[in-house]
């Protein structure tokens, strides 16, 4: 009888959970996405594939009254031939600007095919995130596009984080990001501007409920959840503290970054230890030679609960540039 395949049977009937780069790169002008492009590459050749994605960022990258332009050559740059693995985004402008729906329009007619999602700034409510995923589809739907982009929201505002169950719900949805500096600074001077870094960030009240409650309602409805930038450029274990804590305080699976710096430190990070990894190898191979069925591992019982938790593990390590072994690679590539 073949070996099955861990994603054929350990979730059957079960809308899968998105597995993404551990980095969300944001990059605003030509020459910075540009940049990133080449270190993406750079990263993907050493880690056999990409280990962060590039954000272009249509809202803050742009001038005023340059939008279009600014969108346009968006566009341009997820279409080149220097986007190697596409993995290049786009974020457009939040839904009280008046030219989403170009950026919409824009990117979709001229990358569609090559979006791997795009990110809603500052939504109030879910009906906000509804009504700009309602026109995303409209328009892949009139440019004969013939799959859905997938969506990221940023959690940024006293409404969004109010319904941010009802936002992590609508369909579509891929990740939930946390914007800590328009959430601090909507709180009009209750919350002090420590809170927007680090050790602040971490443990202010108001902040750590947000970021609690973020990573409840993504985890919960099989979706990403994306912490905040770090605002350290130079300390790498500042920004690696930063990520750590993320991911093993507040249940972070990725974060931002907006300095080339920060990425490497993050997916370090981010990435599994490399024991748990082996573990994870020798329960699953264990697991798959016995067709899923329970085992002794080190004299320990395991089913069908442990092997999704190692599954997704195994897949995380990948995804962050971990080095499999080769029988982990043969049988579960």
């Amino acid at each position: 009888m073949p070996l099955r395949h861990p994603s054929t049977v350990l979730f059957a009937g079960e809308h899968p959970f998105p597995f993404l780069p551990a980095v969300d790169h944001y990059a605003g002008s030509e020459k910075l996405i540009r940049k990133a492009m080449a270190l993406q590459a750079e990263l993907a050749e050493k880690c056999g594939g990409p280990i962060f994605d590039i954000t272009c960022d249509c809202e803050d990258g742009a001038r005023a009254g340059a939008e279009r332009e600014h969108a346009e050559m968006c566009a341009a740059l997820i279409m080149s031939a220097d986007n190697a693995h596409g993995r290049v985004a786009a974020r457009i402008h939040d839904i009280t600007h008046e030219h989403w729906r170009e950026d919409l329009d824009i990117l979709v007619r001229a990358a569609g095919t090559r979006l791997p999602f795009i990110t809603l700034p500052k939504p109030c409510s879910a009906a906000d995130v509804a009504t700009q995923i309602a026109a995303l589809r409209e328009t892949e739907r009139a440019t004969g596009l013939d799959h859905e982009i997938p969506v990221h929201v940023l959690i940024e505002t006293h409404g969004a984080l109010r319904e941010v169950w009802e936002i992590a719900a609508l369909p579509g949805v891929e990740s939930l990001d946390f914007g800590l500096m328009d959430f601090v600074s909507g709180h009009h001077g209750a919350i002090p501007g420590s809170a927007m870094k680090s050790p602040g960030q971490f443990e202010h009240p108001l902040v750590t409920r947000a970021k609690c409650e973020i990573s409840a309602a993504a985890l919960a409805n099989g979706v990403v959840p994306s912490h905040n930038v770090t605002t350290e450029l130079n300390d790498l274990e500042t920004i690696r503290n930063d990520a750590r804590r993320a991911r093993l305080e507040f249940g972070y699976l990725r974060m931002w970054s907006i300095h080339p710096n920060q990425i490497i430190p993050i997916v370090e990070a981010m990435r599994p230890d490399f024991s748990e990894v082996q573990m994870a190898t020798e329960i699953l191979v264990a697991a798959q030679d016995a067709d899923w069925g329970p085992i002794r591992h080190e004299g320990k019982l395991h089913d069908r609960a442990s092997y999704r938790y190692y599954w997704e593990l195994l897949q995380r390590a990948r995804a962050t540039g971990s080095a499999l072994s080769a029988e982990a690679l043969a049988r579960f590539a």
